[in-house]
């Protein structure tokens, strides 16, 4: 007979359980492997299954998304009253219904599936493959059917069965296995509230601990109100999901909201709070807020055993409630626009503060210059200068108020008179001062813009207007760096959590040294408050040393910069004096242009003579070279790309004709600008002395790229301006697939083979993933992460978000940017669409960012300081007049004025955590990779982890816990690190040095 064609395709397999606790531990068996729900239904009317007696009451279809449709497989599981059969003992594992079904999945994660099996407290058995060096696992669903894991699909050879063991019959486990269970599956409950002032970069903290918590088995609370909420409890407390926090990373304020609580200040309204967080069984607290808020946090906790026996004594909660709830966590973190926390580098919504200031100075400069009008622009900050200095070196102010270094001059108005006009009478069209609101004098008398107008207006005949920016420096969307940090710290607020035990002070998460830190909360809010009392006191150098000593340099250089003075102090001694030539070398990068306005005010100031090299090395072969002066340099602070002009030619084939020209120019000192061109440039420089006497002079490079791929080095100008453009693009492009409901964009960034922007705007922007040069691209990532998405996109039908994913243009030689999203949209199974967007060269451009800007000021400042000091020591001639030389050897005399041989002459300038340090470039050579144009080691990479853990890449949405391994990074500095820190002994701390690899 013939067979017949009968277009057969697997539909699906069934599996029975015949009680509902069963039914329901069967399908979240399955969702822990990575199985959808497609439909779940309970019956209303019972309905009969095919060919069967018994009656289906509920059922659940699950779907697996393979990673090759072919091995697609879909389950029915369902629950059923067993009709004739119910009765029967005959079916496995306590009558569960199914018998004698096997299901092999095959998995090249079988690491993975262990971790799951052991977190859900599922006996196992491994059994070597012998056709691989892989294990395979044996286990049973909760209905006794056996499941199997091996690594390869389809083998079409049905490997021996291994020895499984049997499962315990149903009915009450022993009294211990009880208790290991009670302990394993207890999961701490984390409450979450933002207090005091509102700072942008709160939302993506929150968001953060809320998912980290998911991710972490625990479960978080949002708290709404601050600590109002806290006390009237009910609805303003409620459990958080994933999606809940869906898109807070781009939302400025706070979106839980916060209001100041005059009822927590009583002992009776914390009481409140404590009998709403036991209800709602909360045992840990984390709070965003300023110190006073904190202040609070602590206070509570060390209440709570009080409060505690007195609610149960008071039979508000159960003898239960109270053996359960003995000691409270408090984590806090520090939400403070003014950046006044004593103890870290920067807050929570500081950076985005500067950002709208800079916004509304750059737009009022434009104004200023059209009417020759002064402007005195008030900011934030009663105790605290940050905010005021920072915005005074952005946006090229003439003269600055802050509270921490009152005017020295007890006349302190007719030497800002003197200041402002000697530039004025260089030529400058406006005046701009700066006053941070708490600014005082000597005498501690307020500084108001009001007055500063007064006699701007009355001795000056300037026309004067003041602008108050007041809460337009808290509003907007975050900035990238908020974005990150709040991102970062909250992830850390929950391993702190984690880690605590009854005994362990509360912490407050800050930054030292550009790496997250846990401090002793206590300590650090009395550090905070010991700033405003000694202003109080005017012991104004204390209240300095308090703050970060970078604070204390951008100060001086501020100082030493804003102002024209041909009659200066600062001018130096003829003899003294230096031709200090400046170069732009490789591509554009925010910040190169402030950074030359900065070291030509300086050298001007000095009496050094400053001299722009045009269009890179090319130009400097060619000889254009021109003075540069006052007025020509004075609006470069906020102007991107490179007035210069640049390029990525190197010196080496015309090595003679550099030299030529510096000798020509009687060039002392060269200070370059760029990034791995002009690294390499210099060290062409460096290496070819011996032929080149002119090559014999100071040389210092300042890294400035977007690609961030230089070493000895954390940070280079620019890659903060190109991360906040990647965000913003992210932003619009995510608002975009949201609008289309069902839409991945995979975004190219730059970077060459270097993924720092890739890492850092992936975290800032909420990517989904992002592809680096570092990982590769390879079909096992693309399946695993087209497998995540659709089961995002099935779980949220109707209601699917925009997602993005960046992948960096070196990430992979065959997976290009178009080709994932090609295999994204040809994967998708129809569940979403995939498109490409390709940011190129607008990471280069724009307005340099704040923090481009401030670093620019600082290190071009402390390369004109290097270069001059080693200018002057390499200055001196010994006397060699009975000195007899080899014929082949010169005497000094007879070599330029400026003649320095050392290695250490020619150095990069890098930003190590909070200082500067300069580092000879033969020493970074070993470090570099020169082929792949990126340094061995790199800092960043440890901030990976979190991009695939908060959104969501193996992570248990629904139930918690979490595949993906996250290692914590802080650094737990004690009481006893604060005070050396801060204290007044030596500002040095062993466990915040960087690693010499990763210097360089």
């Amino acid at each position: 007979m013939d067979s017949l064609n009968l277009n057969l395709a697997f539909s699906h397999v069934a599996l029975v359980a015949t009680s509902a606790d069963l039914f329901q531990r069967t399908v979240e068996f399955y969702l822990e492997f990575g199985f959808s729900t497609v439909r779940q239904i309970t019956h209303t009317v019972p309905r009969k299954d095919i060919a069967h007696t018994s009656t289906v009451i509920s059922e659940a279809w699950l779907h697996l998304f393979a990673c090759r449709p072919e091995n697609n497989v879909t389950l029915r599981i369902i629950h059923s009253d067993g009709g004739e059969n119910k009765d029967s003992k005959t079916a496995t594992s306590g009558g569960s219904g199914s018998n004698g079904i096997r299901i092999c999945l095959a998995t090249p994660e079988i690491e993975d599936a262990k971790k799951i099996l052991k977190q859900n407290n599922t006996s196992f058995t491994t059994h070597p493959d012998a056709e691989s060096n892989d294990d395979r696992i044996a286990t049973h669903d909760p209905l006794g059917n056996e499941v199997f894991f091996i690594t390869q699909p389809n083998t079409f050879s049905i490997p021996s069965s291994p020895e499984v063991k049997p499962m315990r019959a149903h009915g009450t486990p022993p009294a211990e296995e009880l208790d290991l269970l009670a302990e394993a599956t207890k999961r701490k409950s984390i409450g979450i509230l933002t207090s005091g002032g509102d700072a942008q970069g709160m939302n993506p903290c929150v968001r953060a601990v809320v998912r980290m918590a998911i991710a972490r088995s625990c479960r978080p609370f949002l708290i709404y109100e601050g600590y109002q909420g806290l006390v009237d409890g009910d609805d303003k407390i409620k459990e958080a999901t994933w999606t809940d926090v869906s898109g807070f990373l781009t939302l400025g304020g706070t979106m839980i909201g916060t209001a100041r609580c005059k009822e927590f200040r009583d002992l009776e309204g914390r009481r409140k709070g404590v009998r709403n967080l036991i209800k709602h069984g909360i045992d840990a607290l984390v709070v965003i807020g300023g110190d006073g808020s904190l202040t609070g946090a602590d206070r509570l906790r060390a209440e709570w055993p009080d409060h505690v026996a007195q609610l149960e004594k008071a039979g508000e909660i159960t003898p239960e409630e109270a053996a359960g709830h003995g000691t409270l966590m408090i984590v806090g973190m520090v939400g403070s626009i003014d950046n006044d926390l004593a103890s870290t580098d920067m807050t929570i919504g500081a950076c985005s503060a500067l950002e709208r200031i800079c916004e509304s100075v750059d737009a009022i400069l434009s104004t200023a210059m059209s009417h020759q009008r002064a402007f005195v622009v008030e900011v934030m900050g009663r105790h605290c200068g940050w905010l005021a200095l920072n915005a005074a070196i952005s946006t090229g102010a003439d003269y600055l108020f802050i509270p921490e270094a009152p005017p020295s001059k007890a006349d302190w108005e007719a030497a800002m008179c003197r200041t402002l006009k000697s530039s004025r009478d260089a030529g400058k069209r406006t005046s701009l001062v700066i006053v941070a609101e708490g600014a005082l004098d000597k005498d501690l008398k307020p500084i108001r813009a009001d007055y500063i107008r007064e006699i701007l207006a009355t001795r000056l005949g300037y026309d004067t207007r003041v602008t108050i920016l007041g809460h337009v420096q808290r509003g907007g969307a975050p900035a990238h760096f908020d974005r990150f940090l709040g991102t970062m710290q909250g992830a850390e607020a929950v391993e702190a959590i984690l880690r605590a035990t009854p005994e362990t002070p509360s912490p407050v998460i800050g930054m030292l040294e550009n790496k997250i830190t846990t401090q002793p909360l206590k300590e650090a809010i009395e550090l905070t408050g010991q700033v405003a009392q000694a202003i109080e006191r005017k012991d104004f150098a204390r209240a300095m040393q308090l703050r970060s000593q970078s604070f204390a340099n951008q100060l001086q250089s501020y100082k030493e910069i804003a102002s024209y003075n041909s009659d200066s102090k600062m001018r130096l001694p003829e003899n003294k004096r230096l031709r200090i030539a400046i170069l732009h070398a490789g591509a554009p990068a925010g910040g190169m242009n402030t950074a030359t306005r900065s070291a030509v005010r300086l050298c001007i100031n000095r009496g050094h003579t400053p001299l722009g090299v045009h269009n890179g090395f090319p130009g400097l072969m060619r000889g254009e070279l021109s003075e540069l002066d006052w007025l020509t340099v004075d609006g470069w602070t906020i102007a991107g790309g490179t007035k210069l002009g640049t390029n990525r030619d190197q010196p080496t084939p015309q090595l003679g004709a550099v030299a030529y020209q510096l000798q020509k120019h009687n060039i002392h000192a060269l200070m370059v600008i760029g990034g791995f061109e002009a690294y390499t440039a210099v060290l062409a420089l460096a290496r070819n002395r011996s032929q080149y006497p002119a090559f014999n002079i100071p040389i210092a490079l300042i890294p400035a790229t977007v690609s961030n791929n230089v070493p000895g080095t954390e940070y280079s100008l620019g890659s903060d301006t190109a991360a906040n453009v990647i965000v913003q693009a992210s932003d619009m492009i995510k608002q975009s697939a949201s609008s289309n409901r069902r839409r991945v964009f995979v975004i190219e960034v730059q970077g060459g083979n270097c993924g720092f922007l890739a890492v850092m705007a992936g975290i800032s922007g909420g990517s989904t993933t992002v592809y680096t040069p570092e990982e590769g691209v390879d079909l096992t990532r693309l399946q695993r992460d087209i497998a995540h998405l659709r089961s995002r996109y099935i779980k949220e039908l109707g209601r699917s978000e925009g997602r993005v994913t960046l992948c960096n243009e070196n990430a992979s030689k065959t997976y290009s940017t178009d080709m994932i999203a090609r295999i994204y949209d040809a994967e998708s199974g129809g569940f979403y669409g995939a498109r490409t967007a390709v940011l190129g060269h607008l990471q280069q451009g724009g307005t340099p960012s704040p923090l481009d800007r401030c670093r620019a000021n600082t290190m071009a400042i402390e390369s004109v300081n290097w270069l001059q000091a080693k200018c002057w020591d390499a200055m001196d001639v010994p006397n060699e007049d009975n000195v007899r030389l080899p014929a082949d050897k010169l005497k000094r005399k007879y070599f330029p004025r400026v003649f320095d041989t050392s290695r250490d002459s020619v150095g990069l300038l890098g930003v190590i955590g909070s200082e500067l340090r300069f580092t000879p470039v033969e020493d970074l050579v070993q470090h570099t990779d020169f082929v792949r144009r990126v340094p061995h080691a790199v800092w960043w990479h440890a901030s990976r982890q979190l991009i695939d853990i908060l959104s969501g890449v193996g992570v248990d949405i629904e139930k918690g816990g979490c595949t993906t391994e996250y290692k914590s990074c802080a650094i737990d500095l004690t009481a006893e690190d604060l005070m050396r820190l801060y204290g007044h002994q030596n500002r040095k701390l062993s466990k915040l040095a960087t690693p010499a690899s990763v210097l360089s």
